[in-house]
């Protein structure tokens, strides 16, 4: 029994954020039924290269263990199907532009007045409230607005977003979050509400120490390349063969440091004892300790430093991470059987309970792949209907 068994979630989104949310649900045994747009589907479909047999490695990197409905819900036909659906569901999922569900009677409001229980689950790119409430949301923009960029980068060089989606993924996850709660909340109250996540604010709230540093401290944090503002040594160093990570934490791993690489003298000397002292006096501290690092492989300080328990590792690419044995005991590769692309890895499932655990249960959906048995299984429709509805593009 997984812990979200039970639990039926309408899927209306598209592209990252909400389905990174929708798949955490599923992973944790909800059912998501998936409504995309007949012929076209969700818009990460025709995002590639590479594809596989016709489907997207993006799509289906954040679309596993859900069932595929086309339905044109803008068309009353499509409309009337979704509500019957909505009416078998626990929670709804979106992530349209604020107002524009609305149009089409499928906003929280309507919907919270004859599905009280329903938990509706909007995200957004600036959220459902402020001035901003009706600007698109992409995750660049949102990187950029949201100040992380400005912290990301060289310090004489560019900002850069991050590599992967941050402002999307984040957003899900506390879209997933949010539902999770409000399930249990309805489990007290017999109530559903309104789960309200912004893309904006889910960047803010990743700032923590960068912003508590604006507000105490009162600076602009700006860009340190691979630098940490508050710990040195507590970033990239290059050695002989490549780059590696330090991350010395306490007073008494910089002495273990020092003592490792063979810079006793460093390790003695009292302007660099504290680490207020190694973080004021960076300046000077940095290119001694970089000499010295420069002299040996990345294997060879790294098997050093981890013996004495000083935290490191390698910059590494993701053919050697995904070759990491630990990634392989932790289950974070999964194999599942695609109707059409055969054999296909996916990432696993990165929250493990140790009696209700999560799973990879199915390959994310062919287009439709679900239309027929959910319209006939779930909304009980004959052969006829459904022939119907296709004849009028409702499906």
């Amino acid at each position: 029994m997984q812990p979200l068994h039970g639990i039926t979630v309408l899927d209306l989104t598209r592209v990252l954020s909400g389905p990174y949310c929708t798949m955490l649900l599923a992973d944790m045994g909800a059912r998501v039924i998936k409504i995309e747009q007949p012929d076209k589907g969700d818009d990460t479909r025709a995002w590639g290269p590479p594809f596989i047999e016709g489907e997207s490695a993006y799509f289906l990197s954040v679309n596993r263990n859900k069932e595929s409905v086309t339905i044109d819900f803008k068309k009353p036909a499509g409309r009337a199907l979704v509500e019957q659906l909505i009416a078998r569901s626990d929670v709804l999922v979106e992530n349209f532009r604020p107002g524009t569900l609305a149009k089409i009677g499928l906003d929280y409001d309507t919907l919270h007045r004859s599905h009280p229980r329903l938990v509706y689950c909007s995200v957004s790119g600036f959220g459902q409230t402020g001035p901003r409430r009706a600007e698109p949301g992409y995750d660049a923009v949102i990187q950029a607005e949201g100040g992380l960029m400005s912290i990301t980068g060289p310090a004489d060089g560019p900002a850069f977003r991050l590599g992967v989606a941050i402002a999307d993924i984040v957003s899900g996850m506390f879209a997933a979050f949010g539902v999770s709660m409000a399930l249990l909340a309805r489990e007290r109250t017999g109530r559903g509400q309104q789960v309200d996540v912004a893309m904006l604010d889910a960047v803010t709230a990743l700032l923590t120490y960068q912003a508590e540093n604006l507000f105490i401290g009162g600076r602009v944090p700006g860009r340190l390349g691979n630098r940490h503002p508050s710990i040195v040594p507590y970033e990239t160093f290059e050695a002989s063969d490549g780059d590696f990570v330090v991350a010395v934490g306490t007073d008494a791993q910089w002495k273990k440091f020092c003592t490792a690489v063979g810079l006793d003298e460093l390790g003695a000397d009292e302007q660099f004892a504290t680490n207020r002292q190694r973080v004021t006096g960076y300046d000077r501290l940095r290119p001694i300790v970089a000499a010295k690092l420069r002299t040996g492989t990345r294997q060879q300080w790294i098997d050093r430093l981890s013996a004495v328990g000083v935290p490191c590792g390698s910059v590494r690419d993701l053919q050697e991470h995904f070759a990491d044995a630990q990634v392989t005991a932790r289950e974070m590769i999964a194999l599942v059987d695609h109707h059409t692309a055969g054999a296909l890895k996916v990432l696993g499932v990165p929250v493990k309970l140790s009696e209700t655990p999560g799973a990879v249960r199915a390959a994310p959906p062919r287009l439709g792949q679900h239309t027929e048995s959910v319209l006939r299984q779930d909304l009980g429709l004959d052969a006829g209907a459904i022939a119907r509805l296709r004849e009028e593009r409702a499906v």
